[in-house]
């Protein structure tokens, strides 16, 4: 049954006919859209009439539609599932009530009779079946009736907030693009809807409370009680996007170049300010793109909150550094320029962004440079007394180009500005290949020049807006506007992920001539700028091209103290550091040594040392403060030196660890890394008693090409050496030193909503050889149920130990190889006991004879009741030598606060008895806490990489 409001739909069809009756066939699309908000049950009523052209050469049996409202359906959309893989399940959590969704009453013809269709596997495109099939040159028209259902915004912007607002985009069907092959994209929270040209007619009906910000040609507002109806128009558009505000009104800004409707707005900074820049950015858009074609532009605070401009600028307004003039322009500049050429310029926003990107992003590039020359990265804080020493606080502002394009090149995560939108890692997708794109065009300009650049753009604005346009276009107009081969900026720097990195290695110098040599060390051919340098002022400037592995150039010598590659940092060259020569003396000077206080990025003129203060603890050597040295930079770097002392008061002596790590990366997928490491430590595990490691290490991992997925596989081969010097009055078993040679294959696809994890473990030492398997495995069921599931076993295949310390344990492994982080690693009473490490047997409870030297079969599980509380039960077999197999189990409620780093185990049942009901309880409550700083980080930094 169709609700009652819908009963006549076919009637109401009928009349739409004659009220939006067309003319004579157009050059694209026609839509004719009557909607009606419903604020008390957040719909939207549609009635949609839509004549479908086909421009396309073949006859068209079946059309497509995209509804992407319905991504928020439920939770097997392909909105949910990108969700999923950047580790958010807040759709999948979600209540019916509080989910989004598109209920199509009916489709029919023009003659109105019913047309089949269905929905794709990801949900949000329904693709139609025709009565009759549309010639080439030919049309049809169909009538549409369904209700939008909307989502709150907490998923995306998209939907209604909590103060009465909405934000409708990408919020009616709109027709998929086929030019020879469907072209069928699903709503991943990308903006990227990639739709046809259409001429749309739409009257919009909402609460008289609200005020309407619109994209779209505003024909006119009437107001009636208790509701406004709009009447909008956009002509040669791609969709219509709509904002009502419960408290913030749409104010417009009419410039000579522009008409700007906006509600994004600065407290801080006046709105007579605000109009002027506004002023100033409108005139350089013109100046630099041409006429806009529509009637307005809308520039928002949503679409600003979606793609803002990453960095400082999002810290809280009382810490943020720069000027509130720089900062609202800044803001105001990318989001305008956004819309002004995503709305006209129709490239396949989901495969071919990276033009846009680019234009967009070298405009930012070009407003500093022309009004900011002076900005620093850092704002005000780059003058601040603790700051104004660091290398980040001397950078401009323009440096973040290249800077955060390096952030993800030197995790070896890096991709080509062609990958499709959906296939980027957040941070490329968000900034890195933005930025790159942006700064390409800037190495562009500066090899060719600015002003073929600047034609370029203009004319490529001028000749294909609102019309479909292709990165070919764009490339063919470059060319034609410059005077250099520039295929390499496509073949190369668009088209590939491969490292431009240039090195000096060699300058001969003569009385009026020098004779540098430059050595490719990526094999990457792109052109390199050379620098001469006289008391920090450029004296000469030189490109060099078609450096293959190594090439000797001749130049004039003209003063110069300093050679120095990409001085401008125009080029996101890989490794900057061996980039300049000294021209001193008879000898080339290396670079001097900078102690520095804290992290920093990284300068290549100097050999950087960082020095930090710590603070470690456990209960034998007390809170352990300390200094910690290292090499390691904002950028990752093949070779890392970490040093950190520290000094036990508790033991008054000194403590602490260091490593030495060289990386080396294969490629981006398959056997990708090796990783080499010697790491050592020293600390106490029982009072007046010491244990220092030292543990080479050579780590070996394979991924997938899709740098999405979670995927990993790992070997790991170490030789972990032991010494200890333990009290006189304790009584050991074993030696005070050994050694074990370890090896483990690890196998994972770390997902929040399924988990899956194993590994082989196989130990070598001269008085034992054991192996270990685990598996972990962790669900989130669609109705919400998370289930937990693990498995351990292990075996000594050789074992002539006496004691227990090199055993199998049930609960609280002895954790010879000193991996884990125990903060009473010796007690066996009182608090720091019943702190838990879910390893080998993973047991809560403490039972009686907990360890195993021959064998072990454990498993744990848990399911979730309500929330974060769970109910545990383990059980398993344990096999001591000479003994019977003991079956074993314990069960209880386990607080699952945050998985594996904070959660409580409350004992109920096991092998003990009713656990609950015996003296002491509170003793045998167990937890979990992880106090590692970087750990914890990485919650928060794992959906953008």
């Amino acid at each position: 049954m169709f609700p009652k409001h819908f009963a006549g739909y076919l009637k109401i069809a009928t009349i739409l006919y004659f009220v939006f009756g067309f003319g004579g066939i157009s050059a694209q699309h026609n839509n004719r859209l009557k909607a009606s908000l419903e604020s008390e049950t957040k719909e939207i009523n549609i009635q949609q009439e839509f004549e479908y052209l086909n421009d396309s050469k073949d006859t068209l049996k079946i059309l497509y539609f995209n509804d992407w409202a319905n991504a928020y359906s439920d939770k097997s959309t392909a909105l949910a599932k990108r969700f999923a893989e950047e580790f958010k399940k807040s759709l999948h959590l979600a209540k019916e009530k509080d989910r989004g969704g598109t209920s199509i009453f009916s489709i029919v013809d023009d003659e109105y009779r019913a047309i089949s269709w269905t929905r794709t596997s990801g949900r949000d495109l329904i693709k139609v079946e025709l009565n009759a099939p549309i010639a080439p040159g030919g049309s049809t028209k169909l009538f549409f009736t369904y209700t939008v259902k909307l989502p709150p915004n907490r998923y995306t912007s998209f939907g209604y907030n909590n103060i009465g607002g909405y934000y409708l985009k990408d919020w009616y069907l709109t027709p998929a693009v086929y030019n020879g092959e469907w072209q069928l994209y699903s709503n991943k929270n990308l903006e990227d809807l990639y739709t046809g040209i259409t001429d749309s007619n739409i009257i919009f009906s909402y609460p008289d409370s609200l005020f309407l910000g619109t994209n779209f040609k505003e024909v006119d507002i009437t107001s009636y009680p208790g509701k406004q109806v709009a009447t909008l128009e956009g002509v040669s558009r791609k969709s219509s996007y709509i904002i009502l505000n419960a408290q913030k009104k749409f104010t417009k800004h009419v410039t000579p170049e522009l008409l700007v409707v906006t509600d994004l707005r600065r407290t801080k900074y006046d709105e007579i300010s605000q109009g002027v820049s506004i002023h100033r950015i409108s005139r350089f858009i013109h100046d630099n793109l041409g006429d806009f074609p529509y009637e307005q532009l809308l520039v928002s605070e949503e679409d600003f909150n979606k793609n803002p401009t990453y960095g400082l600028n999002q810290l809280p307004s009382f810490i943020r550094p720069y000027e509130n003039q720089f900062q609202f322009e800044i803001s105001f500049l990318k989001t305008a320029l956004n819309n002004y050429i995503k709305e006209t310029i129709f490239l396949n926003p989901r495969k071919e962004k990276w033009v846009s990107d680019a234009v967009i992003n070298y405009l930012m590039i070009k407003f500093v440079e022309e009004f900011y020359p002076d900005q620093k990265l850092l704002g005000k804080l780059s003058k601040g007394w603790l700051i104004k020493g660091f290398h980040l606080a001397q950078m401009d502002y323009n440096e973040q180009y290249p800077f955060l394009y390096m952030f993800t090149a030197r995790k070896n995560l890096d991709q080509g500005l062609t990958t499709p939108n959906d296939s980027l890692i957040k941070f490329n997708q968000k900034i890195a290949n933005t930025y790159k794109a942006g700064l390409g065009l800037a190495y562009l300009a500066d090899y060719t020049s600015v002003e073929s650049i600047d034609k370029s753009i203009k004319e490529f604005y001028k000749q294909y807006q609102l019309s479909p346009a292709k990165p070919s276009d764009f490339e063919q107009i470059l060319k034609e506007n410059s005077e250099k081969d520039i295929d390499w900026f496509f073949r190369t720097y668009v088209e590939t992920d491969d490292r431009i990195d240039y090195k000096i290695s060699n300058v001969v110098k003569t009385q009026d001539s020098l004779y540098i040599t430059l050595k490719n060390k990526t094999g990457t051919e792109v052109p390199i700028s050379l620098f001469g340098l006289r008391d920090n002022e450029v004296v000469s400037k030189y490109w060099f091209t078609g450096i293959k592995t190594e090439e000797t150039f001749t130049v004039p010598r003209n003063l110069e103290k300093r050679l120095v590659l990409n001085y401008d940092q125009t080029i996101p060259e890989f490794n900057q550091r061996d980039n300049w020569k000294t021209l001193k003396g008879f000898f080339i000077s290396n670079k001097k040594l900078k102690f520095q206080f804290f992290k920093d990025a990284e300068d290549p003129y100097y050999n950087q040392i960082f020095y930090m203060p710590i603070l470690n603890f456990n209960i034998y050597d007390g809170l352990s403060p300390g200094i910690r040295f290292t090499n390691k930079t904002l950028l990752e770097r093949p070779f890392i030196f970490d040093v950190a002392p520290a000094y036990s008061f508790r033991e008054k002596t000194l403590v602490g660890s260091g490593r030495l790590n060289y990386r080396h990366y294969h490629g981006k997928s398959g056997f990708y890394v090796t990783n080499y490491e010697l790491r050592g430590s020293s600390s106490h595990f029982q009072t007046n008693s010491r244990y220092s490691t030292f543990t080479p290490t050579i780590r070996l991992g394979w991924r997938p090409a899709d740098l999405i997925s979670n995927k990993r596989k790992s070997l790991t081969l170490r030789y972990v050496n032991v010494f200890r010097t333990i009290d006189p009055s304790l009584d050991i078993e074993t030696d005070p030193d050994y050694s074990v040679l370890n090896a483990r294959f690890t196998n994972s696809n770390n997902g929040i909503i399924d988990y899956f994890k194993w590994f082989l473990d196989a130990q070598y030492s001269s008085d034992f050889s054991k192996l270990a398997f685990n598996l972990e495995y962790r669900k989130l069921f669609e109705n919400n149920t998370q289930f937990n599931f693990r498995f351990f076993a292990g075996k000594f295949l050789r074992n002539n130990t006496t004691g227990d310390y090199f055993s199998f344990a049930l609960d609280r492994p002895t954790d010879y190889l000193f991996d884990y982080n125990y903060l009473g690693r010796s007690e066996d009473s009182g608090i720091w006991s019943q702190q838990l490490i879910i390893a080998e047997g993973g047991f809560k409870s403490k039972l009686e004879n907990p360890f195993s030297n021959d064998w072990i079969a454990t498993t744990n599980s848990s399911v979730n009741i309500w929330r974060w509380v769970e109910l545990y039960g383990d059980l398993g077999f344990i096999k001591n030598k000479n003994q019977p197999a003991r079956f074993v189990y314990d069960s209880g409620v386990r607080l699952n606060l945050l998985t594996d780093y904070f959660e409580l185990y409350f004992p109920v049942y096991s092998s003990n008895g009713w656990e609950i009901a015996q003296p002491n309880y509170a003793e045998r409550i167990r937890f979990v806490i992880t106090l590692s700083p970087k750990t914890l980080i990485g919650l928060f930094t794992r959906k953008w990489f």
